[in-house]
């Protein structure tokens, strides 16, 4: 489980500082455990700046942001990568409780994407029920296993949910990598369980940024792979949302992110984790899910 993984992670990576300083350096017990604290804040800091990096190398054209903008948005990326894979993910049971979809109301299922869990909907779950959307999620296990031997957990999520609340149908609201595996599902099982989907910067096309990842899902994701050329083979057969990053530091080109056959809606300026905390964000997908829900 992946919040498990990201304890026994920090705890090794910690316990890794904490030997370097007291026993490389000499250092006393507050200064070591400075250091430790140190290291795993610039570790991190070191793995956003080469997001950003990729996503500025492989940027698609789009108007350029000012500094203080572009400063704002780096430092709000950095605060929730802190935020989700340290304090949010490896509690996940503190954040998220149990999911509590209503009976005889259409859900929302949330797809998380990359190396995450369900607990990154913590937030934006509150901000959909409280607008009276049913929402459900699900974790998509082992993190880095082929998107194709995940479709089978959404799918059995679906089935359950649908069996659960006695609505014939969920519209699905995916981040990242769990776009694709919904488009996955509905190119093996139809549109009968789907009423909509909606992308939430989503590589369609893949992203350069794969290449440095870990797992069978990565290489899958890289632009060109076989995976997403058979799935662009695929049609669209349910209405389908792409909401689109122009300035991601995720995914990379940013236009990979568009979809044949969907509607395209690009999102204000923000970074690939930190839109999962941003109120303009939350309040565009709750009109998409809102708009969905009257149309039924």
């Amino acid at each position: 489980m992946v919040p498990l993984s990201l304890l026994i992670w920090i705890a090794l990576e910690t316990a890794l500082y904490l030997a370097i300083a007291r026993l490389g350096l000499q250092a006393d017990w507050a200064y070591a455990a400075a250091g430790a604290v140190g290291g795993i804040l610039g570790m991190r800091a070191g793995i956003v700046a080469i997001t950003w990096m990729f996503g500025m190398a492989f940027a698609s054209p789009a108007p350029r942001l000012g500094a203080g903008q572009t400063a704002r948005l780096m430092l709000e990326e950095y605060l929730a990568f802190l935020f989700t894979f340290i304090i949010v993910l490896p509690f996940e049971r503190l954040w998220m409780p149990a999911d509590r979809p209503r009976a005889g109301q259409e859900p929302i299922l949330l797809v998380h994407g990359y190396g995450c869990s369900r607990g990154v909907w913590w937030l934006l779950r509150r901000r959909l029920e409280a607008a009276g959307h049913s929402v459900a999620s699900l974790s998509l296990t082992p993190p880095y296993a082929s998107m194709g031997k995940l479709e089978p957990l959404l799918n059995a999520r679906i089935e359950a949910l649908c069996k659960a609340t006695g609505s014939p149908q969920v519209q699905l609201l995916a981040h990242s990598m769990g776009g694709l595996i919904c488009r996955s599902y509905l190119a093996r099982h139809g549109r009968d369980r789907v009423s909509r989907l909606l992308t939430l910067a989503t590589p369609h096309h893949g992203t350069e940024l794969a290449r440095l990842g870990f797992g069978r899902n990565a290489r899958e994701m890289e632009a060109g792979s076989l995976w997403l050329s058979d799935m662009a083979g695929e049609p669209l057969n349910v209405p389908t949302i792409s909401l689109r990053n122009a300035y991601d530091n995720y995914i990379m080109p940013q236009d990979n992110q568009r979809l044949a056959g969907a509607r395209d809606i690009e999102l204000p300026p923000v970074g690939h984790l930190a839109m999962l905390y941003d109120r303009q964000v939350a309040a565009l997908l709750i009109d998409c899910c809102t708009e969905g829900k009257k149309t039924q």
